[in-house]
């Protein structure tokens, strides 16, 4: 059985949590939403833990509801380099500071821009403190590095590489190659009126036409919880709104492009030949979280089918780095 490894990007220090944030203000910054799934709203209160019980905003069963010749075939592997495609207008998401010299993000120096303005101005500290670590050459602590939970929408542009697409009548699987990391989406159901904050959140869905819509609440709050690599934080308000698309080749491009653009490239390690001309699936999200983002912010993500079947992919616990020539990491103990 062939076992896949993922190299640590960088060495973890002691410790770079989310300080800097008010944990008091957090909690209390729910509030409420009109989108499209929602029609019941419900005043959302958090608790003072992670993993306990918070009122999550609230949809009627059956909204969104069509016939199922109607509904678009988003199954398959599909495959995404790393990073968000910044949007085409509008406020987008934290990028890279750090730029190779063609002009596109360093991916092996991240340096949010903390100068977005879609962050507070706490937030936008959390940012910069995360840079100053990635220049001193140390690097900081991800859920990736640290084979942790990717929460959303962090595990969308996370260099995941492939996500497969499985979907039912009821409810939507989303597998995402890296860990194989796995979202249930139930579809045509409310967020329940109680709900326990998880790592991937409460997601539910409906077809608007053509679109798979998503919402997602209820995200946990872990050690190492960003919203993406360069370390900005959320909090329990967070909630994502995902729209998936099928798109023809001359649709698709300008997102591909954007995406080439700001990340450096535009093929995923499972994409597949680049001269492809069919179908793309296109993912527009947006992320709302008054406690830490001004406004909302929206990215897209523009997706290949893939070309290569998935191998076993493990992620092992690696605090120190691991590279070539070491060894397989060992932990000092068992964590379980």
């Amino acid at each position: 059985m062939k076992l896949i490894r993922k190299q640590a990007r960088f060495d973890a220090p002691e410790s770079c949590t989310q300080e800097g944030l008010n944990d008091e203000k957090e909690l209390g910054m729910h509030r409420q939403r009109d989108f499209l799934l929602l029609v019941t709203l419900a005043a959302a209160t958090a608790t003072s833990a992670p993993g306990q019980t918070v009122a999550p905003l609230a949809a009627p069963a059956g909204s969104g509801t069509q016939s199922a010749a109607s509904i678009p075939k988003f199954s398959g592997v599909w495959s995404h380099g790393f990073g968000f495609e910044p949007p085409a207008s509008g406020p987008g998401p934290v990028t890279n500071r750090s730029r190779l010299p063609g002009g596109v993000g360093n991916v092996n120096q991240l340096v949010g821009d903390y100068t977005n303005p879609i962050l507070t101005p706490e937030a936008a500290e959390v940012v910069k403190r995360h840079g100053e670590i990635s220049l001193s050459g140390v690097g900081y602590p991800t859920p990736s590095n640290q084979c942790w939970p990717h929460p959303v929408p962090y595990i969308f542009g996370s260099g995941n590489s492939g996500v497969q697409i499985l979907q039912q009548a009821d409810k939507i699987t989303i597998i995402y190659y890296h860990d194989h990391q796995v979202r249930h989406v139930r579809m045509n159901e409310p967020h329940p009126a109680e709900l326990t904050l998880s790592w991937y959140g409460d997601s539910v869905g409906h077809y608007e036409g053509d679109t798979l819509v998503i919402d997602t609440v209820g995200v946990k709050i872990g050690p190492y919880a960003m919203a993406d690599w360069y370390g900005t934080p959320y909090t329990r308000a967070l909630h994502v709104v995902e729209r998936y698309r099928l798109l023809d080749f001359e649709a698709a491009k300008e997102g591909l492009e954007r995406n080439a653009k700001e990340n450096g490239f535009s093929r995923g390690l499972l994409d597949a030949h680049p001269n492809y001309r069919g179908k793309h699936l296109q993912l527009h999200f947006t992320v709302d979280d008054e406690g830490v983002f001004k406004m909302p912010w929206s990215a897209t993500i523009t997706y290949r089918p893939a070309l290569y079947e998935w191998g076993e992919y493990a992620c092992a616990e690696n605090i120190r780095g691991y590279s070539a020539g070491k060894g397989p990491p060992r932990a000092e103990k068992p964590d379980f």
